[in-house]
């Protein structure tokens, strides 16, 4: 998938540590996140993307989905900017 990034709700989620699946700061992280925030914080970013009904392989039992982004830079770059998106929300 050649200048896509995957997004799962759980790198943004403040409730787990970064063994958990976070992977963004806890100081930039929001409890519960869900896709719908995710997709609202893309769209303020003006980023296009996609869902789909898969679910990270550690959660696979939570039925979160999850958001495939067109973005062709690094993933931290695109974590960063949704983060800092949902910061505003919250």
């Amino acid at each position: 998938m050649k200048g896509k990034r995957i997004l799962y709700p759980c790198y943004f989620d403040s409730g787990l540590s970064r063994s958990e699946g976070r992977r963004v700061p806890r100081s930039r992280a929001i409890r519960d996140p869900t896709v719908a925030d995710i997709e609202k914080a893309l769209k303020r970013s003006r980023v296009r993307y996609h869902t789909e009904q898969k679910n990270h392989p550690a959660y696979w039992w939570k039925n979160e989905g999850r958001i495939v982004a067109d973005w062709d830079r690094g993933k931290e770059k695109l974590l960063a900017m949704v983060s800092g998106a949902l910061d505003v929300r919250r």
